[in-house]
């Protein structure tokens, strides 16, 4: 894959990911919420990602370290997807820092993927013809969120851009399939 399939696709990913932290920020700034760590660490949460275009982005930005700190994160992304492994077959509930983790701060911060940049805060999602679903924040911000009248965090306009750029790189790429994949197995193709 060349870098001019992927440049115009990434330009407007960062757009889409800078309205989302700008929202992000508006709504932890209502509640006085501010991502400090906490015991109930979100990087050590399994989400998973379902965009190529995310993927071939947070690639990118681990290409911008030096390749030292760049094996590193891919060593640890290893042992996270053997441990994940491992706890699925005996039925395990574990919780693994994110290899993109060191010290508290994300090594590739302006190349998170979107729920790393959305979770936290109380949102709303809009499905057509349905009312909206509210999703609670994350359980260290619960005593804000709730001494606070609610502030609208709407997630749907951002899933709708991301997946309508997510089918045109998909067409770009000629990649039409589903992916599901942690940040850890991402790092690792």
């Amino acid at each position: 894959m060349t870098e001019t399939i992927h440049t115009p696709f990434f330009k407007r990913l960062s757009t889409l990911y800078a309205h989302m932290d700008t929202a992000w920020t508006a709504a932890a700034d209502h509640y006085g919420f501010h991502c400090q760590g906490c015991v109930d660490n979100c990087c050590e949460t399994e989400f998973y990602h379902h965009t190529h275009m995310e993927k071939h982005y947070l690639l990118a930005g681990l290409k911008t370290l030096d390749p030292g700190t760049a094996e590193k994160i891919q060593t640890r992304a290893a042992m996270v997807c053997k441990q994940r492994t491992h706890a699925k077959k005996t039925g395990e509930t574990v919780r693994v820092m994110c290899p993109l983790n060191s010290q508290g701060l994300c090594q590739l911060y302006d190349f998170r993927p979107m729920i790393c940049r959305l979770h936290g805060i109380p949102h709303e999602l809009q499905r057509p013809g349905s009312p909206a679903i509210q999703g609670p924040g994350c359980e260290t911000g619960d005593p804000l969120f709730s001494a606070a009248s609610y502030h609208k965090f709407d997630r749907t306009p951002f899933y709708a851009d991301m997946a309508s750029i997510e089918m045109e790189y998909r067409t770009a790429i000629k990649n039409p399939g589903k992916i599901r994949e942690t940040i850890a197995e991402m790092l690792m193709n």
